[in-house]
């Protein structure tokens, strides 16, 4: 297999991903457009791959001389970018975002697991001490002074799947919520992706609440629920079973060895509308000597999901954490503000988790095909920056 290339990744993109026709006409809300949609769309893209999070430095590559091997078929700006994405409409980007992922699963990229999962989580991202805008929420010190705005969002993932692909964003305003934002965003996402696409999804204990729960219910998921002390009689009935009672398996995980306690006949808190609730207790012990426990609540019968998989399915609500925040902030450039303003924030987003859904598939299954080894995503960037001319490759 020939070495990666940018124009590789865009070929895949294109016709593999079949991204061309949004390429094109990605929901461009400019009345007078003169720098094509197609450029700065896959501009977008190609930054967040090559980790060029700055509008400053797209435009220094769009300019350069190796903007013909980029793909890029003109220079623009940086307020070019700004103007584009404060009219680009974010609906057509998130349906692109569900297409992507319904041809990856039609194409078998999902067909080593049983489950499909769905997670969703809350963070917060650009930091800044610019002028407020819609979605800025305020940071004070102890004087009670605003020193500085952050924005806040919730973002959901397909988790347990053998590559984690987060693929969409719901940010909040103030007064608002991440446990509203996360109903939203789980409505919307089962509605753009269909009702059998995913098999569950797993929350943190945030979300265990009988409204996020009956929403996950009316989209006909199963939910999988960090149980703490925010459900104390739960809580409490669970430890005093528990406590009293030996592990129900002993698993291995790795290096580790875990301890299960599974019971599926807990009685519902008042508000909540299921006959009974399944809780798993894992207690992890680790080389090092260190004891990780922690309790889960579901509605999935015993019948479907066993005690294994149940441990397995709760284990994977870290890869939103791990392999989708983390990445995203720390590799990709999720934290730093392109444009300040509220649609450039959420179409920059969305446009990062674009990217790093082709980076994924294009890395961990095009390029893994037969005895091919797989490349770290700090290998593919590298070798794309080595085939960019000598004269400008990036050695950071």
């Amino acid at each position: 297999m020939s070495t990666p290339t940018v124009a590789a990744i865009w070929h895949y993109a294109c016709f593999v991903l079949a991204l061309r026709p949004f390429l094109n006409q990605p929901g461009d809300g400019r009345l007078h457009p003169r720098i094509p949609a197609a450029c700065l769309s896959w501009a977008l893209l190609i930054g967040t791959i090559l980790r060029v999070s700055s509008a400053n430095r797209l435009e220094w590559l769009a300019r350069s001389a190796d903007r013909k091997q980029l793909d890029l078929d003109r220079p623009f700006g940086d307020d070019a970018l700004a103007y584009f994405t404060e009219r680009l409409d974010a609906t057509v980007v998130r349906h692109r975002a569900a297409t992507t992922l319904k041809l990856a699963k039609c194409n078998k990229v999902f067909d080593e697991t049983a489950f499909i999962g769905l997670a969703i989580d809350g963070t917060a991202a650009g930091r800044t001490t610019k002028d407020a805008c819609p979605l800025c929420h305020p940071i004070k010190d102890s004087a009670g002074h605003v020193v500085a705005r952050l924005h806040y969002f919730t973002l959901i993932s397909v988790v347990g799947a053998g590559m984690t692909l987060p693929f969409d964003v719901e940010p909040y305003k103030p007064g608002d919520s991440e446990y509203s934002a996360g109903k939203r965003l789980l409505k919307r996402a089962v509605s753009l992706l269909g009702p059998r696409f995913a098999n569950y999804v797993v929350v943190d204990g945030k979300f265990a609440t009988a409204p996020f729960l009956h929403t996950a219910d009316a989209v006909n998921l199963p939910t999988i629920a960090r149980l703490k002390d925010n459900l104390p009689e739960l809580a409490a009935a669970v430890e005093a079973r528990f406590s009293q009672q030996p592990p129900k398996e002993i698993l291995q995980h790795g290096a580790d060895w875990v301890e299960v306690w599974d019971a599926a006949d807990f009685d519902p808190w008042s508000t909540l509308e299921w006959p009974t609730v399944r809780v798993l207790r894992y207690r992890q012990h680790k080389p090092n000597g260190s004891v990780v426990q922690a309790d889960w609540l579901t509605n999935f019968p015993t019948a479907r999901l066993s005690t294994r998989s149940f441990f397995k399915l709760a284990k994977s609500r870290w890869e939103i954490e791990n392999q989708g925040f983390n990445d995203a902030k720390n590799l990709y450039g999720m934290e730093h503000i392109q444009h300040h303003h509220p649609n450039s924030l959420v179409v920059n987003w969305l446009f990062l988790l674009l990217a790093l859904m082709i980076e994924r598939l294009y890395r961990l299954r095009y390029l893994h095909r037969g005895v091919h080894s797989t490349l770290t995503s700090l290998q593919l960037k590298d070798t794309l920056w080595l085939n960019l001319r000598p004269a400008h490759a990036n050695t950071s």
